[in-house]
């Protein structure tokens, strides 16, 4: 089996931060239009969870978790661990690990078929790989997606790009990637045979640009990575906000959005970005797509005096 090189500073950060997993608290949920309301979810389909977005048809699809060690060395860098614990156990959590979900966004515009990120594939430092069966249960071969979003090159978000062989996973798939990222991308030595792999699919965008005009338009998030993106995604006046890694934890990414993430590479940058992003959610009422929150990652974020809220929909 070839493995898949990309970012692998990060990739060895995450592997040291790994602990045996535990399972999501249930969510509870929230007040929804119908052109918000979720579909009838069979029961054979666990780890895909469809909804709409106005007339866009869409789906959360799990690719799997990972478990983080609270020790201060990855969230909450340079807090004491007593605090982020004493967070953790108020909301009825675990206080010795973090656990992040990993789950894709799949959303269908007529002939295209738009999936955003491809999860951790067969990282090691990941309970992942399970995005291939996820998509096949919402009745998508991989040689259908037309279009992918990445919202960065970190390898829980591209490390479904390629098969263990190391093809193109999507191989009719134009790759979205903001110019930034793209470029610092290419001047990563360890991830060569990525960027080989790719380079034909990959169209750059410039920060901010209207991908797809009328359907996704790129939000800058600066500072997690060179050219971070998050992305709307709209369909007449309903609206989605896809974050990518503006936030990780639906509990300490929120409530202290000023506390350092070891992955970011400028941390007062992201600090900043994404203290920024969390308020524009929460003033505007946005109906967010957060995909390392508990599964499926969809519900809104509330302002307080106290930093941010995570309100589910499910």
């Amino acid at each position: 089996m070839v493995r898949k090189p990309f970012l692998m500073p990060m990739a060895a950060l995450l592997a040291g931060a790994v602990l045996a997993g535990c399972s999501q608290p249930p969510s509870t949920s929230a007040p929804q239009s119908v052109a918000e309301a979720p579909v009838e979810q069979p029961a054979s389909d666990p780890d895909v969870f469809r909804f709409r977005i106005g007339a866009l048809e869409a789906a959360a699809l799990k690719d799997g978790d990972i478990d983080v060690a609270n020790d201060g060395s990855v969230f909450g860098v340079g807090q004491p661990v007593d605090d982020v614990a004493a967070l953790l156990a108020g909301a009825g959590l675990p206080t010795d690990t973090l656990h992040l979900s990993i789950q894709p966004l799949l959303v269908r515009d007529g002939a295209r078929i738009l999936l955003f990120d491809t999860g951790a594939g067969d990282a090691d430092f990941a309970r992942a790989g399970r995005l291939p069966a996820s998509l096949q249960h919402a009745g998508v071969a991989p040689a259908q997606v037309t279009d992918i979003f990445l919202s960065h090159a970190h390898p829980d978000h591209v490390g479904g790009l390629l098969s263990g062989e190391g093809a193109l996973a999507f191989p009719n798939a134009v790759v979205h990637i903001s110019a930034p990222e793209w470029s610092a991308l290419k001047a990563q030595a360890e991830s060569a045979a990525l960027v080989e792999a790719i380079a034909p699919k990959v169209v750059p965008f410039e920060p901010g640009a209207a991908v797809l005009p009328g359907v996704v338009r790129a939000v800058a998030v600066d500072g997690h990575t060179p050219g971070h993106s998050a992305y709307e995604i709209a369909s007449g006046d309903a609206r989605l906000l896809y974050i990518g890694d503006t936030v990780h934890h639906h509990v300490i990414s929120l409530r202290h959005p000023e506390w350092t993430v070891r992955f970011d590479g400028n941390a007062p940058l992201a600090e900043a970005s994404r203290r920024a992003l969390l308020q524009r959610a929460a003033d505007e009422d946005l109906r967010v797509y957060a995909v390392h929150f508990p599964f499926p990652g969809l519900g809104r974020i509330e302002a307080g005096q106290d930093g941010f809220t995570w309100t589910p929909e499910r």
